[in-house]
């Protein structure tokens, strides 16, 4: 039967209109699903760097919330300071969304990283020890690599220089190349580094080539073979997040502390 063209139109836009609406409200339904979601591999990346994640075993959902809920504990510090405020809610806290906005955040100097702003606020994670005090903490850091910007957390001991950890949970690098920052052979040469020379220098580096044991090569890394502009990245990362304008207060107070 012919229909004529109105025909087609019209049932072309009825079929467009009830599958926008299919999938709108397949985007809405599964919202919290996804907010919870990334929630759990946040948590997840954050007992992994901080050598809390349990190594034998099956890790469910309910595994990995009740150990980041036994030993992790989250914090709002004012990074020009180091210090921590309470003011500010931990939970309702969006790294994303206060460093775009101008009465939370400000324009970051001129800095290899390319960070561009520098939120007033950042959320960190201290991991307990059995007693409830501080073992180490989790910073988030981020920056650009060779095609995307790199966002992970470094765990650093309570006495606020040396590294337990690296792990980026998000970017865009090449595969075999700059994504090898998720290689778990590389990411474990982190441990045992120090960030701060003997004059609270940021000294943490990758290098071209192979660096020696943390003993004997304390600040430098091995770089990725053919990955230099992304562990360069990496480099330039750590030299911002680590000093003045980004955790250098806070970690220098938890090094005062040590002492």
């Amino acid at each position: 039967m012919n229909r004529g063209p109105l025909y087609t139109v019209l049932f072309a836009l009825a079929v467009a209109l009830v599958c926008s609406v299919l999938v709108s409200s397949a985007a809405v339904s599964l919202a919290p699903r996804q907010a919870e979601n990334q929630a759990l591999d946040r948590e997840k990346r954050i007992l992994e760097v901080a050598g809390l994640l349990p190594t034998s075993g099956a890790i469910t959902r309910e595994v990995v919330r009740a150990q980041f809920e036994a030993r992790i504990r989250p914090r709002i510090i004012r990074l020009e300071t180091g210090e921590a405020d309470t003011s500010v809610d931990v939970e309702a806290f969006d790294p994303r969304r206060v460093v775009k906005d101008p009465k939370t955040s400000r324009v970051a100097p001129a800095n290899a990283a390319q960070v561009l702003r520098v939120p007033t606020h950042a959320r960190i994670y201290e991991a307990l020890d059995d007693a409830g005090g501080i073992e180490r903490v989790i910073l988030p850091i981020e920056g650009k690599g060779l095609w995307s910007t790199l966002y992970g957390y470094l765990a650093v001991d309570r006495d606020g220089t040396t590294v337990r950890g690296l792990i980026y949970y998000a970017h865009g690098e090449t595969p075999g190349l700059g994504g090898e920052v998720d290689n778990p052979r590389w990411r474990a040469l982190w441990a045992g580094r120090k960030i701060f020379d003997a004059h609270g220098a940021v000294r943490l580096q990758v290098v071209k080539g192979r660096a020696g044991p943390p003993e004997a090569d304390p600040h430098r890394v091995d770089s990725i073979s053919g990955a230099t502009l992304t562990t360069n990245g990496v480099t330039h990362m750590l030299a911002f997040w680590m000093g003045e304008h980004g955790f250098g207060p806070y970690l220098a107070g938890l090094r005062g502390a040590a002492r």
